[in-house]
Formats: C-alpha cells, sequence, structure tokens
C-alpha cells in the first residue's frame, strides 16, 4: 500500500494533463450551488488535486479521510488516477459528493493487479471500516448452514456457523437459527443420524436416549453397522442435495418390501421417515420448478430509507429470507445501493450460480466474475424479465415494500414513545439513545451487569453491554456496589473513547485513548453517549449511580430509577428522578408498557449474561488453566486417559507417551496437579 501526502505544487503543475484524464484547471471550474460554504469545497477539491498528480493509471482501492483522520468513503476504480480526477473537475456533483469533498483532508490509495481484486478489496474495507458516505450493511451476522462431517467413523449432523475449518458438506445458507433447527429435527427422524459431539460419542458404553425415541440409530454402541449407517448418511446428503424425489422413491421400495414380508415393524419406521422428509419440504413455502440455486434480491425504497429482501433458494426449495435496512444516503439510487449491498454481502460467504436482482447493477459482469473467483462455479447476476425468475423477484420485492412499511411504522411509533418518556421524566428533547441497566446473581456469585440501549429503530442489540463483576471488595450480594462498579467502567471507558468536551479529550489523550467523533444532535449517527439511563431499582440503586458518574466527572447525564411495584407488579412503578419527588404514570400508560418493555429487555439480557457465565464455571475444565494446553491436546489426554481425575493420578512418563503430547507440556500438566494437590 502506498500512502500519498499532499505536497506544495507549483501553480501550473497541474496544467500538465494526461490523456486518461483532462482535468480542467481549478479557476476554470464551474460554480457549485450547495447549503454549505463553497470555500469547503474548493478546499476538498484542491486537496484531492494534489493527490491526483502523482496517481498511476492502474487498478485499485482509494480511501478519503477527514481532518481527524477517520475514513469518509471507500471506493474502487479501473483506473485510478481517472476516477480520482473526477472529484476535482469541479463541476456539479450531487450534494452528497460535494459534502464528502468538503471534508476531505487526506486519501490513500491501494493499487491492485486487476478491477477484479480491487472491487473485492473495496467490499472488504467497507465492511471493516464502515465509512460514513459509503452504503453500509447493517446486519453482517453469519447465516447457519447443515453440516455433515467427514472427519469420524460415524458422520455427524450439526448446525454450523462461521468458517469452514472442518471437514465435511455444507448445505445452505439458511435465512434462521429457526429454519436450520426444524431441518435438522426432520433429518434426525428420517435419517437417524447422530447429532452428540465426538467426545460423548467416544465414551457411550449403552444407547442414549435418542435411540430409544428413535431419533438416532446408535452407532456408538455397534446398534447399527457402520456401513449402513454411512448409508443413513449418504440418503441425507443426497437429501440435502436435491435428490429428494428419488431418496423417497427408494424409502418407498423398501417400505413396501417389509410390508410385502410382513416386517410391519420396519415398514411403519420406513413411514415415519418419509412423513418427516415430507414435512421438511411442505415447509419451505414458495419452492420453485426451475431454479435449482439461486440468490434473489429485491430492493424497496420509501421516505429516504431502502430495505433489500434476500430469498435463499437451493436444491428447488426455499430455504428462508432475511430483510435488510442498509445505510444510505437518500440521494443516491436503488441501483447503486443495491450494486454496493451485493458486492458486501457475499464479502464472507460463497455466491450461488445465480443471482436474481430487481434493479440492474452497474459493471453486473464485473461483479459476477469478482464473486466467481472465490468460488468453483460461474456466477451470474440477471435481472429477469419474464418467466418463473420474474415471479420471484416479485415475490421478493413484495416482501421488502411491506418489510420497509412495517418498519417505518415501527420507527414512527418508537419516535413518539421516546418523546413521550423524554416528557415524563422532564428532558427537553425526545432521547435517541437510551440506556438501561440491571445486575443479575445468586448469592452474590457469577455476578453480572447488563446494559442494553434503545433508538430510535427500536432495540440496538450491538450496542448492547456486559460487565463480569470484578473487585474483590464487594460484599457477596451488594447490589448497590455492582451498580456503582457497572457504571463507573462504562463511563469511565465513554470518557476515554468519546469525549465531549476538552477535559475529557485531555484526560483521555493522557490515558492513551483515541477519541472518536460525538455525532452531532442532528446527525445520522448512533450517538456513543445515551440522552437518558434507566436504572432498574429504586432510590438506593439510583444514589448509587448518580455517585459513581459524580466519582467520574459526569454530572450532566439524566437518571433515573424505576422501583417495582409491591410485591413486583407490573404497572405499579415507582419512578425516582433527582431533584423531583417520586411519581408513578398511570396505569394504562402507554409510556408506562414501554418502560416495562425496556426493563425486562435489561433484566433478560442481565439474566442471560449470568446463566451463561455460571453454566461456563460449572464445566469449566481443569486443564484450560494449563499454559500450554490448546483444544488438541486438551482433546488428547481426554482420548487417552477418558477423565480428569485419570489425568490427575497419571505419572509424568504416561503422560509424555501420548501423541502430540511432548516432553515440555507433559511436565506442566502433571507439575499443575501435583503442585496444588
Amino acid at each position: 500500500m502506498s500512502r500519498h501526502a499532499a505536497k506544495d505544487l507549483p501553480p501550473d503543475a497541474f496544467e500538465e494533463r494526461d490523456e486518461a484524464e483532462d482535468l480542467p484547471p481549478a479557476d476554470d471550474a464551474p460554480e457549485i450551488d450547495f447549503d454549505f460554504e463553497e470555500g469547503a469545497v474548493k478546499a476538498g477539491t484542491e486537496i484531492i488535486r494534489r493527490f491526483w498528480t502523482t496517481l498511476p493509471t492502474s487498478p485499485g482501492v482509494y480511501r478519503m479521510f477527514d481532518a481527524k483522520g477517520d475514513v469518509l468513503y471507500v471506493g474502487k476504480a479501473k483506473n485510478l488516477k481517472a476516477r480520482v480526477g473526477s472529484y476535482a473537475r469541479g463541476q456539479a456533483h450531487s450534494n452528497r459528493i460535494a459534502r464528502m469533498i468538503s471534508q476531505t483532508a487526506a486519501m490513500e490509495f491501494v493499487t491492485t493487479a486487476t478491477e477484479t481484486e480491487a472491487l473485492l478489496l473495496e467490499a472488504n474495507l467497507i465492511k471493516q471500516l464502515k465509512p460514513r458516505f459509503n452504503v453500509l450493511m447493517r446486519d453482517d451476522k453469519s447465516f447457519p448452514y447443515i453440516l455433515v462431517t467427514a472427519d469420524t467413523e460415524a458422520p455427524q449432523i450439526v448446525k454450523h456457523r462461521g468458517a469452514r475449518r472442518r471437514k465435511g458438506n455444507y448445505y445452505g445458507p439458511f435465512a434462521s437459527v429457526w429454519a436450520v433447527n426444524r431441518t435438522v429435527n426432520a433429518l434426525q427422524r428420517a435419517f437417524l443420524l447422530r447429532t452428540c459431539s465426538d467426545s460423548y460419542y467416544e465414551n457411550r458404553t449403552r444407547p442414549c436416549l435418542l435411540w430409544q425415541i428413535k431419533r438416532c440409530s446408535g452407532p456408538c454402541t455397534g446398534e447399527i453397522a457402520l456401513d449402513d449407517y454411512r448409508g443413513l448418511a449418504e440418503n441425507a446428503k443426497s437429501f440435502l442435495s436435491g435428490k429428494s424425489n428419488a431418496v423417497k422413491d427408494r424409502m418407498r421400495e423398501e417400505m413396501q418390501a417389509a410390508s410385502e414380508n410382513l416386517e410391519f415393524e420396519r415398514a411403519a419406521r420406513f413411514r415415519d421417515r418419509i412423513a418427516a422428509l415430507s414435512a421438511i419440504q411442505g415447509t419451505q413455502g414458495v419452492n420453485t420448478q426451475g431454479v435449482e440455486e439461486a440468490d434473489v434480491f429485491a430492493l424497496d425504497e420509501q421516505a429516504g430509507q431502502f430495505c433489500i429482501e434476500v430469498f435463499f433458494f437451493r436444491n428447488f426449495q426455499n430455504w428462508g429470507n432475511r430483510a435488510y435496512f442498509p445505510k444510505a444516503d437518500r440521494t443516491m439510487s436503488a441501483d447503486e445501493v443495491l450494486a454496493s449491498f451485493i458486492s458486501q454481502f457475499y464479502d464472507d460467504k460463497p455466491a450461488p450460480r445465480i443471482v436474481l436482482v430487481s434493479h440492474p447493477i452497474e459493471d453486473a459482469e464485473l461483479v459476477a466474475a469478482a464473486l466467481s473467483s472465490r468460488v468453483e462455479h460461474r456466477v451470474e447476476i440477471h435481472q429477469p424479465q419474464r418467466g418463473e425468475r420474474r415471479n420471484l423477484v416479485e415475490y421478493a420485492q413484495r416482501n421488502a415494500k411491506e418489510a420497509l412499511a412495517r418498519r417505518l411504522a415501527d420507527t414512527a411509533s418508537q419516535g413518539k414513545l421516546l418523546v413521550a418518556l423524554g416528557q415524563s421524566v422532564g428532558l427537553t428533547a425526545a432521547p435517541r439513545r437510551v440506556e438501561v441497566y440491571d445486575n443479575s446473581h445468586i448469592m452474590g456469585t457469577n455476578a453480572v451487569g447488563g446494559m442494553i440501549v434503545a433508538g430510535p429503530t427500536g432495540f440496538m442489540k450491538t450496542h448492547y453491554r456486559t460487565f463480569n463483576i470484578k473487585s474483590e471488595e464487594l460484599t457477596p450480594g451488594d447490589d448497590y456496589g455492582m451498580m456503582r462498579e457497572v457504571l463507573q467502567r462504562r463511563f469511565k471507558r465513554l470518557v476515554k473513547e468519546a469525549p465531549r468536551t476538552a477535559k475529557e479529550a485531555a484526560a483521555a489523550a493522557s490515558e492513551g485513548g483515541v477519541p472518536e467523533p460525538v455525532p452531532e444532535a442532528d446527525s445520522d449517527v448512533f450517538p456513543a453517549w445515551p440522552d437518558l439511563v434507566l436504572i432498574d431499582g429504586g432510590k438506593g440503586q439510583l444514589e448509587a449511580a448518580r455517585s459513581a458518574l459524580q466519582d467520574i466527572g459526569v454530572s450532566d447525564v439524566p437518571l433515573v430509577g424505576i422501583a417495582k411495584g409491591r410485591d413486583r407488579d407490573a404497572g405499579r412503578e415507582t419512578f425516582f428522578v433527582p431533584g423531583r419527588p417520586p411519581f408513578k404514570l398511570p396505569p394504562r400508560d402507554p409510556t408506562l408498557y414501554f418502560v416495562q418493555r425496556l426493563r425486562d429487555e435489561a433484566h433478560r439480557f442481565a439474566i442471560g449474561s449470568h446463566r451463561a457465565k455460571r453454566k461456563r464455571e460449572m464445566i469449566r475444565n481443569p486443564l484450560d488453566e494449563i499454559a500450554g494446553i490448546g483444544p488438541s491436546r486438551k482433546r488428547a489426554l481426554l482420548h487417552h486417559f477418558g477423565t480428569v481425575k485419570a489425568i490427575q493420578r497419571a505419572a509424568y512418563e504416561d503422560l509424555a507417551k501420548i501423541p502430540g503430547v511432548n516432553a515440555a507440556t507433559a511436565r506442566a500438566v502433571y507439575d499443575f496437579f501435583h503442585t496444588n494437590a
């Protein structure tokens, strides 16, 4: 990567034109009429012109930075000199481009061998850096797949997310975990494949409950021959690969043969397995006759907001859909938004053979070539005009329109509730960011603090945080002390990362912090600082929170305590606001219901975090505490000795004989158990 710095150039330096880019001089540029200072646009243009002079004509990716070093925009180009020069022409740009130019203080460039490589790099950088002026995917959660493993003697069928490191066959994506769980359960009944972990499988001495209820064929204890079990696994893979009718026909033949041989119990089992497969196919929704494998992208725009509905079709079956609401400037066209979204969407997942779209994609062939380079087949991007493919796109577009309408309605009602909440607690404006805090523990053990966040679009789950209570000075069960620790840790970090005043910025710099810019009140960026903090508790909890913020020097964040009613009845909550007497809201007030939803979500999140921590503590293995013992060596030790107690009793010589465990590791394991005995 080469970073080009602006230089002091003579006035005529820019007059040396390149054949690939015929730029007029700055003085001859026509005037641009924008709703912000024209001088800022000219200053940004001049900075870009200075970078332009040293650029090559090769493909690459460019980044534009503001004065604070934040990335404004990431773009790709077939010809870097020509593309960057288009910003410096001084000709009439859109409002969005002019704002971007006016804020540009520096640029960075990466040259690539091909335009396809530049497109892939652009999508990767956009997802990482989240530039302000790019189209941004707001939900990049990975999709679930079904995995039939191939690294054990008895293949396992499991739900899978993330990188494909394990050997086996992957089928998907599915739009939701619910769809995967439903399909895996049906496949268990149909093919009797195991879902247990390898360690559980290897240590069974008698069949488990799943074998008894006919959900597993019991390969762990030899209830079925391994060759026959592998045949079941092959049938499952054939079904998931689209050969469902052939698999069902074979089962019908075996059912008929069993019936003719008077093996009625065996015939009944085949009948139930066929019914399970039919249940999978019957719940797929809209299926296709002529489209075996495709993803369908349909975009709808209303009130300056976009919704992209994605449908997944595999093996002639609909495997679900998901709605996305990308962040994009209102001035961008639907074609631009959809093209940018698709490039980012497939940044971390394989593309199918066919991608159907509702709008024409600029450089569709280039995008298709980039997607094809990541998979072992050719990818086609197509906007169908007639036939079944067109019907699928129209179906997806109708869903996109309905999803966006629901979101706009929910956002409007959420905005009204935030206005009412602000008025109820005495705020001068509606809060844009509301944080709610709650603690969870059992007699002081595994104590966890939870923070949930709500905004104009509902619960902002990517902003949720958990706090493991670390202080050893707290008395077990001291709720006030826990709340004080959570608030101090939260706002100390906030002051460090997003200072609002010169004093806070100086304090952050002294501690080595990297301050982030705090968005203006009218900005579209979700604020880092809360406009309102709700504490699940009464006067004591509120006072603990107030003193925690005072110790940090934060005194302008509104705090409200919410005490549950008598017998913890919902609807009788008492509100505590500093400087005001306690008050209650009318029983049927929508604001009260809204507060209850916020409090219940905070309680749910804190309880869930506590249970997860408690579960981890319960299953914690002493081997995890030994330096140098990773998953592979732990698996080798347990596979050889069976239990941790057996490892603890083992001699050093026995430990050193285990494949994969060297002498140093064996000594570390031996010393750990005998030193701490």
